[in-house]
């Protein structure tokens, strides 16, 4: 299934060299504020970078088709289209007889049969994460109107890392001017300059994003099947490259003792913190009031320069295969806004089911806004 979420659900449609991509939201509260400049500013974000990133020129350019009225959510569902261009499908017909290493090709060909679109990915690709960040920068907005704060950043890229504690100011506007998507500017440089050492190669480099959330309310989650980790997880294991995830401490807690690892209760003012954050912000699958905290490890793009050896399908033999196109030497930057619109999306979608936001009761009267559509709760 291409959809996910319950109250604030997704759909994704579209392939990457087909006419469009897109997605429908459902759930946006009426009256909710449709942003169509912080979307453009978001999918900026996931352009790729001159040297860094393809030669493929993508302008992102927005299209809303239902669901807004005045700027504002109708209470319908919300349908966004990107168009495709600049497209060149040409080399990849040749890969339904010899897959690539790393890529789809062998086990969508394996489902879906001979008819599966496969040009640049088709649904694999990591095109299809662009209605993703549209949809996450609504999400974001909701999410801000209650409090709640979201920021990513490229933490790792390849052998540069960086462990310094970041706010969220550094990774919402460092990252913006950083062509890595860094929460340092010089840390930025020398991550862009191991992209270029790996690009000069015919190889390819993956990392690590963090990201961030503050302000979310205690309770958000639910226990065993539907927890705050757990959704989160599975919405960005659905975004391309993704091999890992971890929250707050994450692998590290199995080098710990009990008594390290144990967040110590504190009181600061009216709340009730922790002295440390090893939990990432969550206790039972149920957030803690403590910032939510998790990585997500992406792995090196899979379409390199340098041959390698598949197998012809048809023949049924060894064969070489030298990958053409254009690629992303590292995909981490432009991953970077994907991550923070997945978490925000998940996010949205559990503070609902949570009743954190409020929603207008059926008999409650409603008291029209002059020069707008009505909005209440």
């Amino acid at each position: 299934m291409n959809s996910i979420g319950t109250l604030f659900r997704l759909t994704l449609f579209g392939s990457s060299h087909g006419t469009c991509i897109g997605c429908v939201v459902d759930g946006i509260p009426p009256g909710t504020v449709i942003d169509e400049a912080a979307m453009a500013q978001d999918l900026a974000l996931r352009k790729p970078i001159t040297g860094i990133g393809t030669p493929r020129k993508e302008d992102d350019v927005v299209e809303i088709l239902s669901g807004v009225v005045g700027g504002r959510a109708s209470g319908s569902p919300l349908t966004i289209i990107i168009r495709n261009a600049n497209t060149d499908s040409s080399a990849y017909e040749k890969l339904r007889d010899v897959p690539r290493p790393g890529h789809a090709d062998f086990t969508a060909l394996s489902k879906y049969g001979a008819d599966v679109d496969i040009r640049g990915g088709g649904q694999f690709s990591g095109r299809m994460t662009a209605p993703i960040v549209a949809a996450g920068t609504i999400a974001k907005k909701m999410l801000q109107d209650i409090g709640i704060k979201t920021g990513a950043y490229s933490q790792a890229i390849g052998s540069v890392l960086d462990w310094e504690e970041r706010t969220l100011d550094d990774m919402v506007h460092i990252r913006s001017v950083s062509p890595a998507r860094a929460a340092d500017v010089v840390i930025g440089e020398c991550m862009v300059e191991e992209i270029l050492a790996v690009a000069a190669e015919g190889d390819s480099v993956g990392g690590i994003i963090k990201c961030v959330c503050e302000n979310l309310p205690i309770g958000v989650g639910e226990p065993f099947f539907d927890t705050l980790e757990g959704e989160i997880s599975k919405m960005i294991f659905a975004i391309p490259g993704v091999k890992g995830i971890e929250f707050g401490s994450g692998f590290a807690a199995s080098l710990m003792r009990g008594s390290v690892h144990n967040d110590i209760f504190a009181v600061s003012g009216n709340d009730i913190v922790t002295e440390t954050n090893h939990a990432g912000g969550i206790l039972g699958g149920i957030s803690s009031g403590m910032p939510l905290e998790l990585r997500v490890c992406i792995k090196p793009t899979a379409s390199i320069r340098k041959m390698q050896h598949s197998v012809s399908l048809a023949e049924m033999k060894k064969v070489e295969l030298q990958i053409g196109g254009r690629h992303d030497p590292c995909i981490v930057p432009r991953a970077v806004p994907v991550v923070e619109a997945a978490v925000a999306i998940t996010l949205v979608d559990l503070c609902m089911r949570g009743g954190f936001f409020a929603t207008p009761r059926v008999n409650e009267p409603v008291t029209p806004r002059v020069g707008g559509p009505s909005r209440h709760g």
